[in-house]
């Protein structure tokens, strides 16, 4: 039997932020004996395997080089303030990475039975790393679930932030999974971090300006897109995640659909892009990777829209 191993790392220099490995990402490194587990017990070396099976009212059970290993349920999630963990954020753990320190092996029975806690590390996550956090500081996660309201992220040892549907792009999409799919690493800016620890992340103002995206097109060419909304008076496409544009109405187009398009006009001070529906393209994949403008550091103010436009959009952290 294997489990993974992650050595211990040193934080971050002053004024940058520790890049904690999300549970999905550890690699297989190590099997296991019971020396070894003995030896992390002392060292509280941080490990990681697949939870097997959730026992209602008892937790999560793990086999360890042969040896069983439980989580009760109150050493699965950290919450501030020990807050009610919901029995699906448990359940939801099986046949899925969770790390772990080993808090006791008890060789009292015939067959040592081994207590793990996942909750300590995530406890450490927060003392030394999300309490430093300020609104505005881009960090890197990995999606975890998606869902019709949002995408949740591990933001570093299955800690979990919630990025909502409207703060994923400025383009208006019909679901989260239009944009993001489980285990797709990404950047993200902290949005909001309540007292009870819960973390809220936006993604929009990591995917450039009205006319940053803009600088990528030219009039007069063209270009492929994604029609995200059919409207009586026209149909809106997306040319980026951060920029879409309006064509007249077309028979037969749909939301989905890829269609090739010709770009008539650029207007900043508009911030309008005119678009001709050329044709569509059946069976064509988008590329779901994700180009970013700001992928580091810090915002203060993002400002989306243009100078040259009446209608001001921005951020405020």
């Amino acid at each position: 039997m294997s489990a993974y191993i992650l050595r211990k790392q040193p934080f971050a220099k002053e004024g940058t932020f520790m890049d904690y490995i999300r549970e999905s990402n550890f690699e297989l490194s190590v099997n296991l004996n019971m020396d070894f587990l003995k030896e992390a017990l002392e060292t509280g070396e941080i490990l990681c395997a697949k939870a097997l099976v959730y026992e209602k009212n008892v937790g999560l059970h793990f086999n360890l080089g042969g040896y069983e290993a439980i989580m009760p349920v109150n050493e699965v999630v950290y919450t501030r303030g020990n807050s009610p963990v919901k029995e699906a954020a448990i359940a939801t753990r099986v046949n899925k990475n969770v790390c772990f320190v080993i808090t006791d092996i008890d060789s009292s029975p015939i067959q040592p039975v081994i207590h793990i806690s996942r909750k300590a590390i995530q406890k450490t996550v927060y003392e030394e790393y999300i309490s430093n956090l300020k609104n505005g500081d881009v960090i890197s996660c990995t999606v975890t679930h998606v869902d019709t309201f949002g995408v949740f992220c591990d933001v570093g040892y299955g800690v979990n932030a919630l990025l909502p549907i409207d703060f994923i792009s400025v383009s208006r999409i019909n679901s989260p999974a239009d944009r993001f799919y489980e285990g797709q690493n990404i950047f993200a800016c902290v949005k909001s971090i309540n007292s009870d620890g819960r973390i809220v992340l936006t993604h929009k103002e990591l995917l450039g300006t009205w006319l940053e995206n803009a600088k990528l097109f030219t009039p007069l060419s063209t270009t492929i897109g994604i029609v995200r909304s059919v409207e009586s008076y026209g149909i809106f496409i997306e040319l980026t995640p951060n920029l879409a544009g309006l064509a007249e109405v077309c028979e037969g187009i749909e939301v989905g659909d890829v269609v090739n398009v010709y770009i008539k006009s650029i207007l900043p001070d508009k911030m309008k892009v005119k678009l001709v529906i050329m044709s569509t393209l059946k069976n064509f994949e988008i590329d779901k990777d994700i180009k970013y403008f700001i992928n580091s550091g810090h915002i203060d103010c993002w400002q989306y829209s243009t100078k040259e436009s009446p209608k001001t959009i921005y951020t405020l952290f």
